[in-house]
């Protein structure tokens, strides 16, 4: 590596040479909001597993503005913010259970992932990561493929070759990011599975919400943790 960069920094996707601050944002504005993200979560899955709809409906249109106002109050990245807001957008159009609703749904997503994938820049993966997510993508869609409705099959396929890309991407942004990017992956994969009527696990939706949150928090906390210390 050059000299001319500074012990613990390196050219990275966010730019530049820099120090790297920690994971977990510090300050009492960040706490609080990561405090309130895990009650709005812990919320959200309890009315799950209680079949409280109610709940559900409240507690999960909350998850991603408070990651948003997390990103906000640590001058983070806006693209971090818009990537989130469209998950939020998602979030609500799945509480739907129409195809429309779920064609949004997906559509909301997917800017959100071309809003990851600019973010993350053309930083370097691991080696081999990009076969992993490529046998992984293919694999996918041909399994879920006979199984998805004709009309879903293109914009399933699509959205899954974008979700893999922003997976795979977020492996350059280090280990926390990388496991992000994957936990979203295998939550969005258990509901195309239900989309293709496959036998689902017992609680589904549960897993779905705790794999999803935990992805985009470990998402957002390793962009934030590539901003310059303060």
């Amino acid at each position: 590596m050059s000299a001319r960069y500074e012990a613990g920094s390196t050219p990275d996707a966010l730019g530049g040479a820099r120090r790297y601050g920690p994971l977990v944002p510090a300050g009492t504005a960040g706490r609080v909001l990561l405090v309130a993200f895990a009650a709005a979560l812990v919320g959200d899955l309890v009315s799950l597993l209680a079949d409280a709809e109610l709940g559900h409906r409240i507690a999960k249109p909350l998850l991603m503005p408070l990651l948003a106002a997390l990103v906000i109050v640590h001058r983070g990245p806006r693209l971090l913010v818009a990537a989130l807001i469209c998950g939020w957008g998602g979030d609500v159009f799945l509480l739907g259970d129409s195809d429309l609703a779920f064609l949004a749904g997906m559509g909301s997503f997917a800017l959100g992932h071309l809003c990851y994938l600019t973010l993350f820049g053309r930083a370097r993966t691991p080696r081999g990561s990009v076969l992993v997510y490529g046998v992984a993508l293919v694999g996918a869609v041909a399994a879920l493929w006979p199984g998805l409705p004709a009309e879903l099959r293109v914009p399933v396929a699509g959205y899954s070759l974008l979700l893999t890309a922003m997976a795979w991407r977020s492996t350059a942004l280090g280990f926390a990011a990388g496991v992000g990017g994957a936990l979203f992956l295998i939550s969005d994969l258990i509901i195309a599975t239900g989309v293709a009527d496959w036998p689902q696990p017992p609680a589904s939706d549960f897993w779905i919400m705790l794999l999803y949150a935990v992805g985009q928090l470990l998402l957002t906390l390793g962009v934030l943790s590539r901003q310059p210390r303060r």
